[in-house]
């Protein structure tokens, strides 16, 4: 698409949203607790996020940004019209997740457009498992909860280095997965039983290898 229909469709989007203020001014539409303010931010909304997919569809080798703030403007839409709906009240959980992982999912369509732009991956795990987080929040609280987390951040940690990319296996992300699972596993075994008993295994077995251990210095000494 032309940069002068990029700056047609700005203009009409820019005059509906000077109408809207406008109307809200001469109390026409009320605040944001009014329905027809809401339907009418949701439609704004929608409308430039659409705009900013349309600019990274049109052009994705140079304009792949666009796909970010779209996938914001159509996510706050999105929650808007459900929020007028009467979904938000009941059902805050499921609705936060379902934001930060359209947030996320723009992200992954960075990458997978653009191989070469492999950071995309991490912020698009970390949105993806905060989602998760917030719809498992419901149910799980704790250690749980932070398990997950560090699951998740592990599991996005070494996609950076399983996923292909121009440059290569990206070695340095298999650290933080490691860590990152460690904590992890220790904090899922710190909400069951078995946490003692691993941690009274792993000492033993610490034990066992310092008594075992091959003593290189004193065989070479006693030679």
């Amino acid at each position: 698409m032309k940069r002068t229909d990029f700056n047609i469709i700005w203009g009409i989007l820019l005059v509906g949203a000077g109408i809207l203020f406008l109307l809200q001014t001469n109390g026409i539409i009320g605040d944001t607790s009014d329905p027809t303010w809401q339907i009418a931010w949701a439609i704004a909304f929608g409308a430039v996020g659409l705009v900013f997919l349309w600019r990274f569809l049109s052009d994705r080798a140079g304009s792949w940004w666009a796909a970010i703030p779209g996938s914001v403007l159509i996510a706050l839409a999105v929650l808007l019209t459900l929020d007028r709906l009467g979904f938000v009240e009941g059902d805050a959980a499921w609705l936060g997740a379902l934001f930060l992982a359209m947030i996320g999912l723009s992200f992954w369509i960075v990458y997978f457009t653009h191989r070469e732009f492999w950071w995309a991956v991490i912020p698009g795990g970390v949105l993806f498992t905060l989602a998760l987080v917030a719809l498992l929040s419901t149910w799980y609280t704790g250690e749980a909860v932070g398990a997950i987390f560090f699951f998740g951040m592990a599991a996005t940690f070494a996609l950076v280095y399983l996923l292909p990319t121009p440059h290569g296996r990206m070695t340095w992300a298999l650290i933080p997965a490691g860590v990152l699972a460690v904590l992890g596993f220790g904090l899922s075994l710190a909400f069951t039983e078995i946490f003692n008993y691993f941690w009274a295994v792993a000492v033993i077995l610490v034990g066992l290898y310092l008594l075992l251990r091959p003593r290189g210095g004193e065989m070479r000494k006693h030679s």
